[in-house]
């Protein structure tokens, strides 16, 4: 089976590199990688240029003007070609070299599944190896309590995508929220959780840079139920909230 890796870069060059080489040090090989750039005005396509032949011609790339990160990953979502879709973002990284081996051998030995999602660690700014948070996202239970997987965990069939949708870009701070609500609790999709630490975050994404950020956060996650036809109580910030804050402490 093929995967897809997709990163969207944007004036990246400060992290990019490390990222790049995190893919590259899969153990995995049947990695297609598709880098979707914003028209960047430093040195991240000079990056993407200088790491395309090690790649061997599983690397496709563009760079054009988009609109937003959530525009770009539909646009790398499109031209994946790989049986399996999944993101690395342009600040991460894998936790170890047999992440996607172990996905895609999950994948394997339980061909009915349509999804398989894992655990995360948040690590600082600008030292990978430190820990922040542990993201232990369980086993599944319902959106409404505030649970739901890691999005950079999230590996899912190029076919449930077309069968269902991508991001839908009238969310702009929770479309992975949203998709993964649409996907898991309307369409159903089988899951499968695999009980490790797969991606390095760092701490600083678009949705938790500001107070501001986080609360159109939240309130684009009630959106996104009411449009999914799922009721909710209205103090769900809070219980999405309670999970987030155990992480620090396990």
């Amino acid at each position: 089976m093929k995967i897809s890796i997709i990163t969207v870069t944007f004036n990246s060059d400060k992290t990019f590199r490390s990222t790049v080489s995190s893919v590259l040090s899969q153990t995995y090989h049947n990695i297609e990688y598709i880098v979707v750039d914003g028209l960047s005005q430093d040195r991240t396509i000079d990056i993407v240029k200088e790491n395309e032949s090690s790649f061997k011609g599983r690397m496709r790339w563009i760079s054009e003007k988009d609109e937003g990160l959530y525009d770009a990953m539909n646009k790398g979502f499109r031209m994946a070609t790989g049986d399996v879709i999944g993101i690395i973002n342009s600040d991460d990284l894998f936790a170890e070299s047999t992440a996607i081996e172990k996905v895609m051998k999950t994948f394997e030995e339980y061909p009915d599944i349509d999804a398989i999602y894992a655990d995360l660690f948040y690590v600082a700014q600008s030292d990978t190896s430190k820990i922040v948070r542990h993201w232990i996202s369980g086993q599944r239970r319902p959106f409404k309590h505030g649970w739901h997987p890691a999005h950079p965990t999230f590996y899912v069939k190029r076919g449930v995508y077309q069968k269902y949708g991508l991001f839908d870009l009238d969310f702009k701070f929770a479309a992975d929220f949203e998709l993964m609500l649409r996907l898991i609790e309307k369409c159903h999709i089988k899951l499968a959780y695999l009980p490790e630490p797969l991606v390095k975050m760092r701490l600083g994404g678009t949705t938790s840079k500001n107070l501001t950020n986080i609360i159109k956060g939240n309130v684009e996650c009630l959106k996104a139920f009411e449009k999914n036809g799922i009721k909710v109580s209205r103090l769900y910030p809070l219980l999405r909230l309670l999970p987030k804050l155990k992480q620090y402490f396990l």
